[in-house]
C-alpha cells in the first residue's frame, strides 16, 4: 500500500511559518535542495491546500528564471509533470497538472491507495496535513527542523489531543545546521 507522507520544514519551535507568515528562513541550500529532490523522485501524487498551491504556482514556469542554478531546474522539471490534488473551498480552477479534489480527504486518499503505483502520497500544508493527522492518514512524518525559533504561526504539528507513537527511520544534520528526520507512524 502506498505510504502518505508529510514532509515539510519546520522551525525548531515547531512553526511551517512565522508570525507574520513569512517563510524566508527555509531558503533552501545546496544540501536541502538534493534531499527536496531525492524526496519528490519517491512520490506519485502531492495533495495539497490553497495556500500551499498558491505558493507552488511559481515553479510552473520557474524554468524561465535565469537566476535559477541547474539544482532547481532539475527540481522543477520533477515537480511540474508530478500530479497534484488540491483541496480549496475557495478555488474554481488550478493550473498545470493539478485538479481539484472530488471528494474528502479521507476518500481520495482511499482512492488514491487503491490505485497502481508504488510512489509516496505526500501531503504539503499544516491545514491540510493537520486533517490528515486527525483522520489517522500519515503513514510518515519527514520534518526538516530549521535552527530557529519564531514564537509563533502556524505549526507543523497539528493540535489535537491523541497520542502518536512514532518510529525513527532517519535523521541527517545537514552543513547547515538543519536536522532532516524520518519518522513512521507505529500502527
Amino acid at each position: 500500500m502506498r505510504s502518505v507522507t508529510y514532509s515539510m520544514s519546520v522551525s525548531l519551535d515547531g512553526y511551517i511559518v512565522g508570525p507574520d507568515g513569512g517563510f524566508d528562513w527555509t531558503a533552501p541550500d545546496e544540501e536541502i535542495l538534493r534531499l527536496a529532490t531525492d524526496e519528490i523522485r519517491q512520490v506519485d501524487v502531492h495533495l495539497m491546500g490553497r495556500r500551499l498551491y498558491e505558493t507552488m504556482l511559481y515553479w510552473e514556469t520557474a524554468d524561465q528564471d535565469a537566476s535559477l542554478d541547474d539544482s532547481m531546474l532539475e527540481w522543477a522539471e520533477l515537480w511540474n509533470p508530478l500530479p497534484k490534488v488540491v483541496f480549496s473551498t475557495t478555488l474554481s480552477a488550478v493550473r498545470g497538472t493539478a485538479r481539484l479534489a472530488s471528494g474528502g480527504l479521507a476518500e481520495e486518499i482511499e482512492r488514491l491507495r487503491a490505485e497502481p503505483g508504488t510512489g509516496d502520497i505526500a501531503i504539503g500544508g499544516a491545514t491540510l496535513a493537520a486533517e490528515a493527522a486527525a483522520l489517522d492518514l500519515i503513514d510518515e512524518y519527514r520534518p526538516r527542523v530549521y535552527p530557529v525559533l519564531l514564537g509563533g504561526g502556524i505549526p507543523f504539528f497539528p493540535r489535537h489531543e491523541r497520542r502518536v507513537d512514532l518510529e525513527l527511520l532517519e535523521s541527517r544534520t545537514m552543513g547547515s545546521n538543519v536536522v532532516c528526520f524520518r519518522h513512521r507512524v507505529v500502527r
